[in-house]
């Protein structure tokens, strides 16, 4: 894209900062992960520089994880403007109810580890264990976490658009988002 997609303006603000607006009310602590924290300052939200850096995907759900305060982590990326609370209120619930270690969606695409709730205390040591083991993907270690996948019909009922899961990595993308936005 040329720029920090977090950073580029969505219908005139930041895109992290709608993503941020989106979860302000159900969090209990908001954290950004990023190298570059000078560039977020204006959010109000702790920022963590990778733990792990140049370890990808998997060494930025390993900071979240890591650096969250929280028992329950939910992990959203910076760049899907349409982020659903109502959704990771239903991970949440799914979560406590069934004793998970990790709620996360799957959908046509595969698994969506960056929209999904994660129990702090499991997890950290098995994504500390996939790192050392030299894994990228940051769905590497699932097998190893008691893991309840949402449903396509479950993830219907929390998001019926179907966009929370919509990343935007084109300047067409940000163009048809901001559409769907403005129409909403």
């Amino acid at each position: 894209m040329g720029e920090d997609k977090a950073l580029k303006l969505f219908l005139g603000e930041p895109l992290i900062q709608r993503v941020a607006k989106r979860l302000h009310p159900i969090a209990d602590e908001l954290i950004v992960t990023t190298n570059h924290p000078e560039d977020f300052a204006f959010l109000d939200a702790r920022l963590i520089r990778d733990l792990e850096a140049g370890r990808g995907a998997l060494g930025g759900l390993y900071t979240a994880i890591a650096s969250a305060a929280q028992p329950i982590v939910a992990i959203v990326a910076c760049d899907m403007p349409f982020a659903s609370a109502k959704l990771i209120e239903v991970a949440t619930r799914l979560l406590i109810a069934e004793e998970a270690d990790i709620v996360i969606p799957k959908t046509e695409a595969g698994y969506e580890p960056f929209h999904a709730v994660y129990r702090r205390a499991a997890c950290l040591p098995i994504v500390e264990a996939a790192l050392r083991a030299g894994q990228w993907k940051a769905t590497a270690w699932l097998s190893q976490a008691q893991t309840r996948t949402l449903t396509m019909a479950e993830i219907q009922a929390a998001d019926p658009r179907g966009l929370a899961f919509w990343n935007l990595n084109t300047p067409e993308e940000f163009a048809q988002a901001e559409e769907a936005a403005s129409a909403q």
